[in-house]
């Protein structure tokens, strides 16, 4: 096999200076090469290019279009790029336009004419949909693995607060007390079913089009089954106009990712307002965040501010895809060179949320016990039990849901809380009041009561801190 120097040289030093034929009597004016470029970008699919370009040519080899001999040289060539690229010896510019050009090149210059046989019945249309789906693949994978320390963090917090209440509220409004670890397990549920989502998906990314072509198939004999088979695709595209032009997996994808990022930012404004003065609800470890530059008293709550901020580029990752892709006539058209850097970015930024999120979680919240104790007990959150006590007691709950709205009339007017109420208080209202309505609008006693399946009640939601250990730990 031929050396190498330290650096790629530059195309210009090739006769063949473009990736398309010589029809054209001009080279492309530089800024419009720049602008025309994808190289900066989808180097990105450089090692899953050499993986589909390596099974490509045993195809080749197996179909007896080319020779053995010829499929072993290009295969160890195409090794040899990928070593150089990981040592930081290949590194294409702008003038190889993108990534697949940039390999045929190098892989020509390596092992001389046997290079030009790689291509034989494909087109850079049905490689790049095969570099995408494998690289997207390949990360699907890694972000359910995400999920799953993500999930894990999440349920190792709610076992340590299982008897831990907070306000729970509706509208920004105190509701009724929940158990902490019920409120935690509620993004435990959302992120499951990211995770099972981006499964289901990973189904319709896992399909081969190699072989399509540019847009009608080869008349070469190809074996696309082969190709599949050595790729790990679970199915075939069955139509190559279809196949080539295909970005319903990426915007499927991204789909999944923006709800990703919705059930991450949602836990991020929460955070932001439990750690504010006037929550109180948590304190942020010096691990997790960060001071001001002018305030010196100030802890800011970076990591979920960011991933606040961060969830929008990925939804405007998904319009920009939409968007181009409504008006896109079949087949391939250079407007899909717009889906990698959309791709691209929203695969790094819900990597680097989940991880971020995760640290957050198991190693930068301090939740105050104390003031949570005292945030159930100062407000009327316990009224619909007032309701459901009358309603227990035989008053019909429409009936014990008017009296009670004047109980708490009544202790607004006098600047009380429901368990102020004197027992005599208690039975002008209603003479079912006993003695007992103390111990039922008693934080604990609230939260307790609530043991219907999916409640609140410590019970239940021992069973589901249970329940999501053993899913995890399938």
């Amino acid at each position: 096999m031929a050396s190498h120097p330290s650096s790629s040289p530059s195309l210009s030093d090739s006769p063949d200076q473009q990736p398309w034929s010589q029809r054209f009597e001009s080279a492309l004016h530089p800024v419009i090469a720049t602008f025309n470029a994808s190289i900066h970008f989808d180097i990105a699919l450089l090692e899953y290019d050499l993986t589909g370009s390596q099974a490509h040519a045993q195809m080749l080899a197996h179909t007896g279009i080319i020779s053995p001999a010829e499929a072993d040289a290009i295969d160890q060539g195409l090794e040899q790029i990928r070593q150089d690229y990981r040592q930081g010896l290949f590194q294409p510019g702008v003038d190889a336009e993108d990534v697949h050009f940039a390999v045929e090149h190098r892989l020509i210059e390596l092992i001389g004419d046997t290079g030009k046989k790689l291509h034989t019945g494909r087109s850079r249309n049905d490689q790049v949909g095969t570099d995408i789906r494998l690289y997207l693949h390949d990360h699907i994978q890694q972000i359910r693995s995400l999920i799953r320390g993500w999930q894990r963090a999440l349920v190792n917090l709610a076992q340590d607060h299982v008897q831990t209440l907070i306000p729970g509220y509706t509208h920004l409004q105190r509701a009724q007390p929940v158990s902490l670890a019920h409120h935690l397990l509620a993004y435990f549920e959302m992120a499951e079913r990211d995770w099972h989502r981006l499964g289901e998906i990973d189904q319709r990314v896992n399909v081969s089009p190699l072989g399509l072509g540019a847009l009608a198939g080869t008349p070469f004999p190809i074996d696309r089954h082969y190709t599949a088979e050595k790729l790990g695709f679970v199915d075939l595209y069955r139509n190559s106009l279809d196949g080539v032009s295909d970005r319903d997996f990426a915007i499927e994808f991204l789909c999944a990712a923006s709800l990703i990022m919705v059930h991450l930012s949602r836990l991020s404004e929460e955070i932001i307002l439990w750690a504010s003065e006037e929550f109180g609800f948590v304190k942020l470890n010096d691990s997790c965040a960060t001071g001001s530059s002018i305030m010196p008293q100030k802890k800011n709550p970076d990591v979920p501010e960011l991933v606040r901020g961060k969830s929008g580029r990925v939804f405007g990752h998904l319009q920009s895809l939409l968007v181009m892709m409504k008006g896109l006539p079949l087949a391939y058209n250079k407007d899909l060179q717009e889906d990698k850097e959309a791709l691209f970015d929203s695969v790094v930024t819900v990597k680097a949320c989940l991880e971020a999120m995760t640290i957050l979680v198991i190693e930068g919240l301090n939740f105050q016990t104390g003031r949570l104790q005292t945030a159930v007990g100062e407000d009327f959150s316990n009224a619909t039990d007032v309701a459901d006590y009358l309603a227990a007691k035989e008053v019909p709950f429409r009936e014990a849901y008017n009296i009670v709205g004047i109980v708490v009339k009544t202790c607004l007017a006098q600047g009380k809380l429901l368990k102020d109420l004197s027992l005599e208080e208690w039975q002008q209202f209603h003479p079912q009041f006993s003695g007992d309505i103390y111990d039922a609008i008693a934080p604990r006693q609230v939260v307790a009561a609530r043991n219907s399946l999916g409640g609140t009640g410590f019970e239940q939601v021992q069973k589901a801190v249970a329940q999501a250990q053993s899913q995890l730990n399938l």
